[in-house]
């Protein structure tokens, strides 16, 4: 049985390196390379190399992209679920530039034909699960369906709300148990969620005072989990439910590590974050997830690519012995 559940997307990622991000109007030159990613495959796989048992739900097209998932997820020991598409598998243009900072642009494809149809279909595949993961680069609605599912099943539900641009709704936040927007993401939900206007710049910059109102305005029954890239995290939990911490708000500091490519850091948090509270003694405080988790994403940027950068728990554990 599967100890994570992420539903998700797949995509083919397109990589260009250049020394800067392109400005608009410009034509400049980069190293170009190709290999898997998608928010739902990233996390799947940062699950499954840091240690849970885990199975992936997607839709895939009828093509090359589609066979390498199939094949990548074999070998990553992960239990695919994938629907058939008639739509293309999809696909990410990436940049990166010499600092590690990136810009992605990606195309739907099969991921906009996916639905909660597998999970309806095999109630096994539920039963057995801690934690079901899920992003939104698939159709808000089958997003939706499919944490009504794991919330019916009694599965902890983990929304990563992105890419930042994608459609939300007040149901779907009302079905997440922990919420975990980057930055950005946290700025575009507080704008079309509560109608505040906020610089996604001026969020890390906030006290924690005022932050953990937002993330309670935001989600008032769940944990709310911001990362903030070199800055950290910041988790806000509601005082009814501390997740067995101390405190019901606190920070996290950023791991020191020689960043390459923060493509995929993102997911591999939400990965290894899943991954931890999966497999973890009901005991363990929440804190001690988060902080596993941070690891986790700060190591993933020491290498370039997305879904193939995601280190080994074994890695993590002699990185960051303690």
């Amino acid at each position: 049985m599967s100890q994570v559940i992420v539903v998700g997307s797949f995509n083919v990622d397109h990589v260009w390196r250049c020394v800067e991000l392109p400005a608009v109007g410009a034509t400049i030159a980069g190293q170009y390379s190709t290999g898997p990613g998608g928010k739902g495959f990233n996390q799947a796989v940062a699950a499954a190399r840091a240690g849970a048992h885990t199975a992936f739900v997607c839709a895939l097209g009828d093509d090359a992209g589609g066979a390498l998932a199939r094949q990548l997820a074999a070998a990553e020991g992960i239990d695919l679920h994938a629907q058939s598409s008639d739509q293309p598998t999809g696909t990410a243009g990436i940049y990166v530039d010499a600092r590690g900072r990136n810009s992605i642009v990606i195309g739907a494809g099969a991921n906009g034909s996916l639905d909660a149809a597998p999970l309806a279909a095999d109630p096994a595949l539920l039963a057995g699960a801690g934690v079901l993961l899920a992003q939104l680069e698939s159709p808000m609605e089958s997003i939706e369906a499919a944490l009504s599912l794991a919330r019916q099943a009694g599965v902890l539900t983990v929304l990563n709300p992105a890419p930042a641009n994608a459609s939300s709704s007040i149901g779907l936040l009302g079905l997440t148990d922990v919420l975990t927007p980057n930055e950005t993401e946290f700025a575009a939900l507080l704008a079309r969620q509560v109608g505040e206007r906020m610089d996604a710049d001026a969020v890390a910059a906030l006290g924690g005072t005022e932050l953990h109102a937002w993330c309670r305005t935001l989600l008032p029954h769940g944990t709310v989990v911001v990362t903030l890239g070199a800055v950290g995290v910041f988790v806000s939990h509601p005082d009814e439910q501390l997740r067995g911490d101390a405190a019901a708000c606190y920070r996290i500091g950023a791991e020191s590590v020689a960043v390459s490519d923060t493509t995929g850091a993102g997911d591999a948090f939400n990965g290894a974050l899943a991954a931890a509270l999966a497999r973890a003694n009901p005991d363990t405080a929440f804190i001690d997830h988060v902080r596993f988790a941070n690891r986790y994403a700060a190591l993933s940027t020491e290498r370039p690519g997305a879904a193939l950068s995601m280190p080994a728990l074994a890695e993590v554990q002699v990185r960051f012995a303690d």
